[in-house]
């Protein structure tokens, strides 16, 4: 079966790897790292390495995230991590909420982006778009469908 078009006209299937690794400077990195390793466990992401000013975080060996305390903080940016399956979007999402994260876009099939994308974002604690997104081999029937962009909330430090 040929794979859905992307809205740039492109196969969702064949992903190209671009960015090695992501920094986010941090203000509180006790509530950063509760947040983060909640949020990134359903993704499969761990704790790889502590520091006194810093945690990094990856899968298999390989520290693909990392927040580190210190000024200025990052703001603005927008992370997406690659979910295996949709349970895992939905337990990102649930996780982030619970641990001090806001709602920017629920759970759902993001039709601007194509049929196929299942994804959830919401505001770290400086407001940064972190996304879990599950890439479907086939159209998404039985989803909530979700348009336009997802919007940041006003309620985060900065």
């Amino acid at each position: 079966m040929p794979a859905s078009l992307g809205m740039y006209g492109q196969a969702m299937t064949t992903r190209l790897i671009v960015v090695d690794h992501v920094l986010f400077v941090v203000e509180d990195l006790a509530a950063s790292r509760r947040l983060y390793t909640a949020a990134l466990a359903p993704v499969g992401f761990e704790e790889l390495y502590v520091q006194e000013d810093g945690v990094g975080y990856g899968a298999d060996g390989l520290d693909d995230f990392t927040i580190a305390e210190g000024s200025p903080v990052t703001v603005a940016a927008h992370v997406a991590f690659d979910a295996s399956a949709r349970d895992a979007v939905d337990a990102f999402f649930e996780a982030a909420i619970a641990n001090g994260a806001t709602v920017r876009g629920e759970p759902g099939v993001w039709t601007q982006y194509s049929d196929q994308y299942y994804a959830a974002f919401v505001n770290d604690l400086h407001g940064n778009n972190v996304e879990a997104v599950w890439h479907a081999p086939g159209p998404i029937a039985d989803a909530p469908r979700r348009s336009g962009v997802p919007q940041r909330s006003h309620s985060v430090r900065t």
